[in-house]
């Protein structure tokens, strides 16, 4: 019997041996060989609505990327780093314009802005040249350079989260190949060429903090390699010059993606980004699309409608917040991957619709809604209480805050120049069991009150939450968002 059961599993180990195999080979046979697979005939004349659908799914996939395109060509149009209207850090490609207090209501760049840090703006081109990132002592205060490729996944760790280190870094781009001087702290690779930077310093709201923060935002500044010479580089950013902005920036986000203009340059985006591992075969779809509609004006003009009807159907939802990331209690949604997308286009581009230029998981978690607990949309007629049990605050490292936005995604201009409240405060009240209770709406809560006290406009309005450098219970999603009830 025993020597039954010793031939049985002879056998089956054999045959678990030649299935690996075989599953090896067959891998790295798919691997060798993609290149060599069939392809559709570029000569092909397909129905206007199979072209469609792969317009469709090209859309929604290269939106982020096409928009990453179009804020470089705008950014970098300055002439020297400043603020664009007075009000946006801007600068040359290969170098950063830094705020040296919080961002202004009127900022149109991008949406769902914070008034917790100092911002900084620069994009890159880094295969070309890279770029020197200076990092002062910033002592206790937290800070975190985020680093985006043009997928706006984050790359490098550079920040307070990671221990980094007072120095000299360089980003580099895939394909640089250069010689690295003496001096350097470390290399900080894109995963593209075209990259940008948002440095997020934290400041409280004192004015005793912001005198104490200016010396060392001086001391964040971007350069091109060319420029390094191992001393630090100082530029009093409270001195940046006002630069021109022709532009009349609304109530909303710039467009940075133009539905008609979109298939003109997603050929960039194929070119310059290279594939992620399987998309190889979307990549082929999205080339093939491309050369049969450059030799078909009708199926030209088809996909452009295409990109149109896709904007408004697919990408203009994602403003809503219940479209973003998922559920976390209390009618509220929390973010996923954020900038760590990999293959998750959903939340990518819901995203760079919604809120673009998220910092990652563990440097930071976002809660959101435009309802209340009730499920009922907020409105700024109503005053609503938002309460944290006392010890339930975001548990952080760094700090937390809940902002205000309009049904824009904007700061609402109120008489307080008030838009978030959390950590930076140092007069909030507290209820006699220790418990938080935060107030939104446009009319005061009390005077007793208004310490805690967020303006809203006279319409809807919706919430959001940060948490910076979140302990477990945020990152693990045990945390659950207060409720959001109407005061009677």
């Amino acid at each position: 019997m025993s020597k039954y059961l010793a031939t049985v599993a002879a056998a089956a180990a054999l045959l678990c041996a030649t299935e690996l195999h075989s599953a090896a080979l067959a891998e790295q046979t798919t691997a060798q060989s993609f290149a060599d697979l069939a392809k559709p005939p570029v000569d092909a004349t397909p129905p206007p609505e199979y072209v469609r659908a792969i317009a469709r799914s090209a859309y929604i996939w290269g939106w982020p990327m096409v928009n990453m395109m179009n804020r470089r060509a705008k950014i970098t149009q300055a002439p020297e780093p400043g603020l664009l209207g007075g009000v946006l850090p801007v600068a040359p490609r290969g170098q950063i314009g830094m705020l040296h207090d919080y961002i202004e209501p009127s900022e149109r760049f991008v949406v769902c802005p914070n008034q917790d840090v100092v911002y900084g703006l620069g994009f890159f081109d880094l295969d070309s040249e890279p770029v020197v990132i200076q990092v002062p002592d910033f002592g206790d205060r937290f800070w975190v350079y985020a680093l985006y490729d043009q997928r706006t996944d984050q790359f490098g760790k550079l920040g307070q989260p990671y221990g980094t280190k007072p120095g000299f870094y360089l980003l580099a781009g895939p394909n640089w190949k250069g010689e690295l001087p003496d001096g350097i702290s470390g290399v900080v690779r894109s995963s593209t060429s075209l990259a940008n930077a948002i440095p997020r310093v934290f400041q409280n709201d004192t004015e005793e903090d912001r005198t104490a923060i200016q010396s060392v935002i001086n001391q964040v500044v971007v350069y091109p390699l060319s420029e390094f010479d191992g001393k630090m580089k100082t530029i009093d950013w409270s001195e940046a010059p006002t630069i021109p902005n022709p532009a009349q920036d609304g109530d909303t986000e710039t467009a940075w993606v133009v539905p008609e203009k979109f298939f003109d340059q997603f050929p960039e985006v194929l070119k310059t980004v290279a594939p992620l591992p399987g998309e190889e075969a979307l990549y082929a779809q999205f080339r093939w699309l491309m050369d049969v509609v450059a030799k078909n004006p009708d199926l030209k003009k088809a996909i452009v409608e295409e990109a149109v009807a896709t904007e408004k159907e697919v990408i203009a939802p994602f403003f809503e917040w219940k479209h973003n990331g998922k559920p976390a209690g209390n009618s509220w949604n929390r973010s996923v991957n954020n900038a760590q997308w990999g293959v998750d286009y959903y939340d990518r581009t819901g995203t760079a619709k919604s809120n673009m230029f998220d910092n990652r998981p563990n440097e930071t978690q976002y809660f959101y809604t435009d309802n209340d607990t009730s499920g009922a949309a907020l409105d700024g007629s109503k005053t609503y209480a938002i309460t944290f049990a006392a010890g339930q605050e975001p548990p952080v490292n760094g700090f937390w805050s809940l902002t205000l936005y309009n049904e824009h995604h904007f700061f609402s201009p109120n008489k307080r120049n008030r838009y978030s409240l959390g950590t930076k405060n140092k007069n909030l009240k507290r209820n006699d069991d220790g418990s938080l209770t935060l107030y939104a709406g446009l009319a005061s809560p009390g005077k007793d009150k208004e310490s805690n006290w967020l303006p809203a406009p006279d319409g809807p309005f919706s919430l959001y939450i940060r948490a910076y450098w979140g302990k477990k219970p945020i990152l693990d999603g045990s945390w659950q968002p207060p409720k959001i009830e109407i005061v009677e």
